[in-house]
């Protein structure tokens, strides 16, 4: 039991590797990478709320990216794809 606990929570780095891989699947962005979201769309789920699943965690995650101004993290792994 504790090595799964211990699992849960460590950072997955393949969420990062997502954010440059996955494009929004609904909405007025549909098609977008998710970590070309503009902020503003990104504070606008912080406000109401971000979908449950793998794509609420993506986009909190590139929210968080960009308000904190990491930017920098994600074009270094561009360049591993």
């Amino acid at each position: 039991m504790k090595n799964k606990e211990e699992k849960i929570n460590q950072p997955n780095p393949e969420i990062l590797f997502d954010l440059l891989r996955i494009k929004m699947p609904f909405g007025k962005y549909k098609g977008t990478l998710l970590e070309q979201l503009p902020i503003s769309y990104l504070e606008w789920f912080a406000r109401k709320g971000f979908p449950d699943g793998k794509l609420g965690i993506l986009l909190q995650t590139i929210y968080e990216i960009k308000l904190n101004g990491l930017e920098f993290i994600l074009k270094g792994l561009k360049k591993n794809l």
